[in-house]
């Protein structure tokens, strides 16, 4: 019996010594050691430092609406050709790649797509050598894929495009350049939204 009364009497004085360490008045400013202070205060940076701004994004990342990254090499063309294009395309895309088509590309292969652009001119300008023709010969075979892939990479003469045209911006010229090779598809017109029923009324 004495002994279980010891034992209560050491257990109330061991949770009031506790309870006293805990309890350091109102305005304790002295909170404690931090096991990782980084992890607990956050450094600050200055985002628009030389360095921060500087970064790389991480490798593999994606851009929000940017379309996935173009994993060919140079010379994986015969895998070019099988390469779909991923967007949906609509006659919008196709006056937009019409449009970029004549900014980039219309000033050697000549906005006819005949390859007798203004750097040409039937031999007359300052190019010697005939760009591609896109609508007739070998190259009028080239699917999308494959003319993707020769703007990211460059052909012959023909460098890359890759840092004047996004990827979504290739696709699209691509996308314009086969609607005028033979025997392209017909590109399917954009659906009009559906009137509201209560203001056809």
């Amino acid at each position: 019996m004495k002994r279980t009364s010891n034992i209560l009497i050491v257990a109330a004085l061991a949770t009031g010594a506790f309870l006293a360490a805990c309890n350091r008045g109102e305005h304790n400013r002295k909170p404690g050691r931090i096991y990782m202070p980084d992890m607990y205060e956050s450094r600050a940076y200055e985002f628009y430092s030389a360095r921060l701004s500087g970064l790389k994004p991480v490798e593999g990342t994606v851009k929000r609406g940017e379309v996935l990254p173009y994993h060919l090499k140079e010379s994986d063309t015969a895998l070019a050709n099988l390469v779909k294009n991923p967007l949906t395309i609509t006659p919008a895309d196709l006056k937009e790649g019409e449009r970029l088509f004549n900014i980039y590309c219309g000033i050697c292969h000549g906005t006819a797509l005949d390859g007798n652009g203004p750097l040409y001119k039937g031999g007359d300008g300052p190019y010697p050598a005939a760009p591609a023709n896109l609508i007739a010969g070998a190259k009028a075979g080239f699917t999308e894929g494959r003319l993707f892939h020769v703007m990211t990479y460059g052909y012959n003469m023909m460098g890359s495009y890759a840092s004047q045209l996004d990827r979504e911006q290739r696709w699209k010229v691509a996308a314009y350049i086969r609607s005028k090779q033979p025997g392209a598809a017909p590109v399917a017109a954009e659906a009009a939204p559906a009137a509201d029923s209560a203001t056809a009324k």
